[in-house]
């Protein structure tokens, strides 16, 4: 089943804002002394796996030229 452009598009958007929300709670949270770092650092892995799929779907809108 293939997602229509307009959902690729939706779903892009969304992960766009949850990367940005992580990036500025990555950033606040390193700053505190008192962070719990593996926290921190499955926020990072999450922020990725975010960046991969938005990556992905960016890829996915990209017309094929061979076609």
């Amino acid at each position: 089943m293939s997602e229509s452009t307009g959902d690729l598009v939706r779903r892009l958007t969304e992960l766009r804002s949850e990367h940005r929300d992580l990036d500025v709670a990555i950033e606040r949270l390193s700053r505190d002394t008192e962070t719990d770092e593996l926290g921190l650092r499955r926020l990072k892995k999450r922020k990725l796996r975010l960046k991969d799929m938005i990556a992905y779907i960016e890829n996915k809108l990209i017309p094929d030229l061979d076609a």
